[in-house]
Parts: structure tokens; sequence; C-alpha cells
């Protein structure tokens, strides 16, 4: 079966328009499809209303017991929810989840490394291509939150570059994935000032050019990241791109 899954980031959440334009492109793509998404801007605006403080690393969220329940509340119902919203008022009949949800995403706290504690952060031990493909198969559209579980009653807070990289790699073992992430820019840029500059494809070799040499930092490294694991995991196909520009083949291709 071919399937595409497209995570769409936090800045592109915030945007209604950009939102819009990412879940119409969305819609017109052929077969089974997975929506993943993020929403860490909101998450800040959420935590810095009552009164915690947000910290990264490395563009990832440090997650004490206190984020952990904003993550929760904003990832799992405001954002998951709103999106699943729109998804059916365009005629997607969508579903919503956690990685709790159907034990659909299974993960272990990430353990201290270097002295830095992320806290409640999830690193994946596996995703259930079966269970998931038991609501595509009744053409149901799975819309996955930022949040996975550890199987003991915890929920942890997981990078959604990584649960869109992890999805695509399990169901890559039996299906055709084609992976696409999409956020604010039209791509991985040499600039970040010029959205013309594009960088065509992405090696693994690239990649650690680049990020010697500072042109990819932050909230970037684990999008790459993940998206080299994909295509190392046999996933068909990875780009990244802009919301609106889903769909039409231009933007980033990650390469071997």
């Amino acid at each position: 079966m071919k399937i595409t899954i497209v995570k769409v980031g936090g800045a592109v959440v915030e945007d209604p328009a950009q939102l819009t334009s990412l879940l119409e492109g969305f819609k017109k793509i052929e077969g089974a499809k997975i929506l993943v998404h993020g929403g860490g801007r909101r998450a800040t605006k959420v935590a810095a209303a009552l009164g915690i403080e947000s910290k990264m690393v490395g563009g990832r969220r440090i997650t004490d017991a206190d984020m952990l329940e904003v993550v929760t509340m904003v990832y799992g119902g405001l954002v998951n929810k709103n999106i699943v919203a729109q998804l059916q008022a365009i005629g997607v009949d969508a579903i919503g989840l956690t990685g709790a949800d159907m034990n659909v995403i299974r993960s272990h706290k990430r353990p201290i490394k270097d002295g830095i504690d992320f806290g409640f952060v999830g690193d994946v031990d596996a995703v259930d291509a079966t269970r998931l493909h038991t609501l595509i198969d009744v053409n149901l559209t799975p819309v996955l939150a930022p949040l996975t579980h550890n199987g003991t009653g915890t929920m942890l807070n997981t990078n959604a570059d990584t649960i869109a990289s992890e999805t695509a790699r399990s169901l890559a073992q039996t299906d055709d994935v084609t992976l696409v992430y999409c956020f604010e820019k039209p791509g991985v840029l040499a600039n970040p000032d010029d959205d013309n500059s594009v960088i065509p494809t992405i090696t693994r070799a690239d990649f650690q050019r680049l990020t010697a040499n500072g042109t990819i930092s932050g909230g970037m490294l684990p999008k790459i990241e993940n998206a080299l694991a994909a295509v190392e995991a046999g996933v068909k196909k990875v780009v990244i791109t802009k919301a609106d520009c889903l769909g039409n083949n231009n933007g980033t291709t990650i390469l071997l």
C-alpha cells in the first residue's frame, strides 16, 4: 500500500492561513495518509501564561512535570482536536491520537547524557504499524500528536519529527512510504534570510558539513537527523518543504 506521512510544524499550526493551505493540500494526496503535528510555539505561549519557563537544548524541549502537563493539554487536546475538526470540515475523516491511544507508540524516558536531563521526554521504542493499519484500512486518517507513553502510565513529550520518522520507518517494512516535513520555509535554506536559497538535496555527508559550518542549526537539526534515519531505514522518499508546496516536488529531498 502507498502511504504518505505529512508532518506539520508548530509555526504552520499557529498560522490559520498556512494551516488551511496545508490541510487542503493534504486532502488532495491520493491514497492512505497520516498527519503528524507539532505545536511547540503554542505550548510555549500557554506555559508562559501559567508562569512556566520553557527551556530548549539543541532544538528540543526540556520537559519537567509542570511542562509535561502543558504539552499533554496543548498537543493532545487543543492542537490535535482543532486539526481533526478542520479536516472533518473539508471531508477528511480523521481520528486524533497520542501514542498512548491504541498503544500505537511506546517509548522510554530519555536517559541523562552529557549532563543534560530532558525530563519527561520520550525516545521511541516501537510504532505499531499493524494498529495504524486497522484505522487506515477502514478509510480513517490518523492525526498523531507529539506525545507517547512508557507503558506504565506516564505520558512522554516526544519530538514530532521523530514520531513522523519512526512511523514512516515502521510502515516502510510493508508499505511504499513517502514522508514529507512541512514548515514555514520552502526547504532547507543555505541562507536563512533568503527563501530562494533552497538546498535541493542533502545526504548524510552534506548534513555533517552543513552542521559543522553552522548552515544547519537549532530545530532543523533533529528534523534532518530524523529524515536521514527514515531514508536509511527504507522510506522511499523524504522531502522538507513549505506547507503550501505540498505535493509539487519543491523543497529539499533527503538522500542516502
